[in-house]
Order: C-alpha cells, then sequence, then structure tokens
C-alpha cells in the first residue's frame, strides 16, 4: 500500500469498494505483487518482480517474528472455550488437553517459493494472501469434523516438536486418537518419532491427506492457486484485496469443484440470511441417502468502522457451540482466525508467518510447519467489523439442531440488531437463477422487521498468570 492508501495489483487495478474487503492489507503490501509490466516484462524486469517478493516476504517474516517476544497471557481462574469446548487451565490435565488440542488445529499461514500462479510472476503470497489463508482454516476445521472421529487430535505431542524439528513421542502413541480425555504418558525423551509408522494409523493417513489438499501447487483443491483462480469470477486476482465475504464465496465454488468431497457441501448466506430452503436443496438426497454434510458461512459486518461492543456477547455465544467452525475475521489491516476466547479476550490462530512452501508429493512430508503450538489471544473490542462465521453439520438432524442452538445465540444481541437470522424459503438469488455474492447493501431483522444497513459506513507460549 502506497503512502496515499492506494495498492497495486497483478493487473496494475485497484481494490474494489466492498466495505468487507477494505482492511485487509498490510502496509507492504504494494510490494507483494509486481506490476503488469514487471511480470509479462523482459527477464530483468521479472528477477525485479522475484526480488520484490523475496523482499516483503523477509519484511513479514521479521514484523511476525517481533511479535514472538510478545507472551499471551492467560488466565488460571478463567475458563478457555475452543470449538464448543471448556478447559480450566488451573488444572495441569486440563491444561495439557488444551495444548494438545490446539496444536491439533491446521495452521495455514503465508507461503514462499510455490509454482507462479497464474497469469503474473508470484511465488509467495506473503503480503495479501492472509484472508485466503484464514478461511482456509476456517474450511480445514470443518473438514477434520467432517473426517476425523469426535475428540480427535494430532498424535505428536504439543511439547514434542522441538526448534530442530526432532519429534519425540508419549507412551503410549496412540493416547491422542483415544479422544480428549486421553491421559497422556511420560515423554520418551530423546526417541525420534518415524513419520513413516504415522502413515500406519488410518486417522494420521486422514490426516495428512487434509493437509495435501491446502498444498501450494496447482493440484491441490484448496491450495492458494485453486483460490486465486475461482476469485477471478469474482474480479479479483493474485495481489488484490480479498475480504471475508469474497472469500466465502471461493471456499464454496472450491469445495463445489473438489471430487475428494461428494457428501459435502458449502452454503453461504445471503444478505446476512440462511435461508432454509436453500440448505434443504443442497443437502438432500434421494431416499433412503442421507443428507450431505455442509459447512455454511455468514459473512456479517458487525458495526462501522469499529466493533459495536453489544455484539461481543453474542460472538462468545456463538464460539461456545460445538457446530462453530470458528470466525474468518481480524483486526484492522490484519486478517486472523478465530477459534475461541477467554474473558474478553478472543484466541486466534494468525497466518502472518512467512514459510518455505513444502513440498507434499513426498509421502512422508512434514507436518510440523501446518500446527501451530503457540496460542495468541488479543481483546475483542480490537476485532474488525468485517468477518465471516462458520458452522458445520454432519447430516439433516445436526442442521437442524445448528439452527436451534445458533438461533438462541443470536437471541443475546436481539435488543439491538441480531447478527443474521434464520429465514424459510430461498434467497432472491435463487429465485433470480444468478449465483453472485452480495451486494454491499445487508438486510437485519429487529424485532421480526426487515431493516436496510448501508454497510459502508503467535507464536508464543502462553502464560499464566
Amino acid at each position: 500500500m502506497n503512502p496515499n492508501g492506494a495498492s497495486t495489483s497483478c493487473e496494475g487495478q485497484t481494490p474494489t469498494d466492498d466495505p468487507m474487503d477494505d482492511w485487509l492489507f498490510l502496509s507492504t503490501d504494494s510490494a507483494a505483487c509486481p506490476s503488469l509490466e514487471e511480470s509479462r516484462g523482459t527477464p530483468e524486469a521479472e528477477d525485479r518482480g522475484q526480488l520484490k517478493t523475496k523482499l516483503i516476504s523477509a519484511w513479514n517474516s521479521v514484523k511476525y517474528g517481533w511479535s514472538l517476544k510478545q507472551k499471551s497471557k492467560f488466565s488460571k481462574s478463567s475458563a478457555v472455550i475452543m470449538f464448543g469446548k471448556s478447559y480450566e487451565l488451573r488444572d495441569h490435565d486440563e491444561r495439557e488437553r488444551f495444548r494438545r488440542s490446539f496444536a491439533s488445529l491446521l495452521w495455514l499461514t503465508y507461503r514462499r517459493g510455490f509454482p507462479h500462479l497464474a497469469g503474473c510472476s508470484l511465488t509467495t503470497d506473503s503480503g495479501w494472501g492472509c484472508v485466503l489463508r484464514t478461511g482456509q482454516m476456517l474450511l480445514a476445521q470443518g473438514l477434520l469434523l467432517h473426517l476425523m472421529p469426535p475428540g480427535w487430535t494430532w498424535s505428536v505431542s504439543p511439547h514434542a516438536v522441538k526448534d530442530d524439528m526432532d519429534l519425540l513421542v508419549s507412551r503410549p502413541s496412540a493416547a491422542a486418537e483415544r479422544g480428549p480425555d486421553a491421559k497422556e504418558g511420560p515423554l520418551m525423551r530423546g526417541r525420534k518419532l518415524s513419520l513413516g509408522s504415522l502413515l500406519d494409523r488410518p486417522m494420521e493417513a486422514t490426516h495428512r491427506r487434509v493437509v495435501s489438499w491446502f498444498a501450494d501447487n496447482p493440484t491441490a483443491p484448496f491450495g492458494i492457486h485453486q483460490l486465486v483462480e475461482l476469485g477471478k469470477s469474482t474480479g479479483k486476482k493474485a495481489g488484490d484485496w480479498y475480504g471475508p465475504s469474497i472469500a466465502a464465496h471461493i471456499l464454496r465454488k472450491a469445495v463445489a469443484a473438489s471430487a475428494d468431497l461428494p457428501n459435502l457441501v458449502v452454503y453461504v448466506a445471503q444478505d446476512c440470511t440462511v435461508y432454509l430452503e436453500d440448505v434443504k436443496r443442497l443437502c438432500e438426497r434421494p431416499l433412503p441417502q442421507p443428507w450431505k454434510s455442509v459447512i455454511i458461512l455468514v459473512p456479517v459486518r458487525l458495526g462501522g468502522q469499529d466493533l459495536n461492543p453489544s455484539y461481543i456477547a453474542c460472538v462468545k455465544k456463538l464460539l461456545t457451540l460445538q457446530c462453530c467452525v470458528g470466525i474468518i475475521g481480524g483486526k484492522p489491516k490484519h486478517s486472523l482466525f478465530f477459534v475461541g476466547f477467554q474473558d474478553d479476550h478472543v484466541l486466534y490462530l494468525d497466518p502472518h508467518y512467512c514459510q518455505p512452501t513444502v513440498d507434499i508429493t513426498k509421502e512422508t512430508f512434514p507436518l510440523e510447519s501446518f500446527h501451530c503450538k503457540y496460542p495468541r489471544k488479543m481483546a475483542f473490542s480490537r476485532m474488525d467489523p468485517s468477518c465471516t462465521i462458520g458452522f458445520y453439520a454432519k447430516g439433516q438432524n445436526d442442521f437442524e439442531s445448528l439452527c436451534t442452538e445458533v438461533h438462541e445465540a443470536l437471541c443475546i444481541s436481539a435488543e439491538t440488531y441480531p447478527m443474521f437470522i434464520f429465514a424459510e424459503g430461498k434467497s432472491q438469488e435463487e429465485e433470480e437463477g444468478t449465483n453472485t455474492p452480495p451486494n454491499n447493501i445487508a438486510y437485519i431483522q429487529r424485532k421480526s422487521q426487515l431493516k436496510r444497513v448501508n454497510t459502508r459506513n503467535s507464536m508464543d507460549e502462553f502464560v499464566l498468570l
């Protein structure tokens, strides 16, 4: 972004005026994407463009690295809520269960050194791809619920991933696969875990397969190359701004285009409304086949320039639901993936750390860089009002329960405006046969009346107190 606030893209375009896209760039974004002349010009120009990407990648890594010195402080006197589960940190076993659960989340960050994105010379998404990465993390959480047994955690101890990437295992080594309440054995210090042996475990094989779907190459169904390609239909290109709303529609298209998930669909709410007939149409199959599983994405704006404090209690309540798969959100100019909270602070994973691309064609490609053992948090008051909230339902009964639980959570903000609503029938876009993202006007409901609102207006180990 230049001093005047303008930003360039691979095609030399400025970002759109979508109010959900106006906060997602770092101050050095313009260097992340070479100009049209550089990306399609002489070899010297291409070298200059690649040098720029390397410099911006290094700068973002240094900038992110500075935050490593800032300890995230967690209170022993309050529970931590993460994806509908509560962890009492005063208890050692509960604290270890939280560490393991957090370290099992998939962490998708900036990468460098991947194959060129189509249409330009970019080989990194550093400085511009943070929203796509947080979108990947939300989708990954939905896939883990979809494919893994309840309570699954990664079989490697969160303490066991050392700086030199040596792996230490717990005894018994399969304790993590027995669920979140499994007790830890003593660490077998000095003994390295054979990555090949992990492939013998069905859940670890599935875990590895899910990670490979987010690889940074053109063949991965949910990798950066595919997401950028699908974003072109919305007018976006590599290096452009991607808002939480646009990211939701890109994820919907990516899952629809994937042959690996025939029993899963993604529904994106229109105008802050989940239309039940639209969901039913997506999920229903001829009897006796069961409903397809569904990830529901709801783009919302919770205030004008700043978060409306009246929504904080509702956001907290939604994060206590086990059907919630996280929030594509952040603070101004900095996208984050929200996964839980403690008191008045929201818990998150941060994609703003640029790591080398991993070659997932190797059978035992390393998994460590796809997991983060350091929970971070920030005050709810710092949240940007633009976000996309995600939910997952395994089948029809789960969807009906989801509707009930989410509706009850939304009633917390009923005295102001509900964040979004459930409605019978189908959306206007479906009735008109269109398939476009929502416009800049959101419709929200108060006391059964629809009102029109103009929406224009880390990495460190935590410290226990």
